[in-house]
């Protein structure tokens, strides 16, 4: 028997009693879908489409643009500004939000976007992926126009979340707030099939992502956590731990999802507010679909879908994956405090 396909997952979902996935939120995620599928084929032609390389500009996080961020922006753009189901969009890539034209029907939902995470990994032909994060438009932007404090909403209020990984295989992991599911690109029929979920974060996984080069910014308790773990000589843990680094948030938490471990990106602890991760465009999506595969999602003080938003591009701490593994790394901060 065939897997089913993205389509009727989506379908049957709409058909719940409890109003999970209304016709236009199944609408928007088949279009996200559609949009990741061309982000594929062109990453798939590498330096045959000319897709690889820097642009020689910098997007509004004062980063080097990859040709592919600003490819895989513009696909989905030019996708979803059409279709009736967004108010307005937001992208990692651009310094302000992105209005549906006024010559195209207008939705009731706001979609944020990482175009492509993980984009250093390009021209070495690693995983990169795209992450999406979708909210409801607030009631009070009828008749108006959508303005940024629109979008600062807490990660608790988005409706649906999920990133495609473009690697191997290409798939598409999706959570509307039931449980998580995975859906593989058949490259052959063109169609997404799902090959797991609802998906459970496996418990018991020793394994650590974390970027070791950033060690001078953690707070001495999460020095704390890795030294106790990785390459522990003796005590507990000692040959028990080990570290798993890829430079793509995509591909590590795909592997936690599958695996199990802790994905660890601690801000820096010299300087107040200075992290790395968006809270809007990363965090809160893959912390929504930890969360529903049974992991946790911390900042390092509190739940990271609980955080109110101050600003688009704002950055957070994030600890997140196996909920215990979790636990672990903030009780070695709290004793720290004590």
């Amino acid at each position: 028997m065939q897997p089913i396909t993205l389509t009727r997952f989506l379908i049957e979902q709409q058909r719940r009693d409890d109003g999970t996935c209304p016709a236009e939120l199944r609408l928007l995620i088949e279009t996200v879908a559609r949009a990741c599928k061309t982000i594929t084929f062109a990453i798939a032609k590498g330096a045959l489409g000319d897709v690889l390389g820097a642009l020689g500009s910098e997007n509004v996080q004062g980063e080097v643009q990859k040709k592919l961020d600003v490819i895989a922006n513009e696909i989905l753009l030019d996708a979803n500004e059409w279709g009736g189901h967004l108010a307005a969009m937001a992208s990692e890539e651009m310094e302000t939000i992105h209005l549906i034209p006024n010559r195209y029907p207008k939705g009731e939902y706001l979609m944020l976007f990482d175009p492509i995470d993980g984009s250093s990994n390009i021209d070495v032909d690693l995983s990169v992926g795209t992450i999406f994060s979708v909210l409801q438009a607030p009631e009070s932007c009828a008749g108006r126009e959508v303005t940024e404090d629109d979008f600062l909403q807490p990660g608790v209020n988005q409706v649906a979340a999920g990133y495609a990984i473009y690697g191997p295989q290409t798939l598409l992991v999706l959570t509307l707030g039931t449980g998580v599911y995975e859906f593989t690109l058949d490259r052959e029929m063109g169609t997404w099939r799902m090959t797991d979920g609802p998906m459970r974060i496996p418990g018991g996984t020793h394994e650590i992502a974390i970027n070791m080069a950033r060690r001078a910014q953690w707070a001495p308790s999460i020095c704390d956590y890795i030294d106790a773990r990785l390459g522990a000589e003796e005590g507990p843990y000692a040959g028990l731990y080990n570290m798993r680094w890829t430079a793509s948030m995509v591909a590590d938490i795909h592997r936690i999802l599958k695996r199990g471990g802790i994905f660890l990106y601690p801000a820096d602890h010299r300087k107040p507010g200075k992290a790395r991760l968006r809270l809007l465009y990363e965090a809160n999506p893959m912390s929504m679909l930890i969360e529903q595969a049974g992991g946790a999602a911390f900042d390092g003080y509190g739940r990271i879908m609980e955080v109110a938003p101050t600003g688009l591009h704002q950055r957070v701490g994030v600890i997140l994956g196996d909920a215990a593994e979790v636990a672990a790394a903030l009780a070695s901060q709290e004793a720290a405090l004590v």
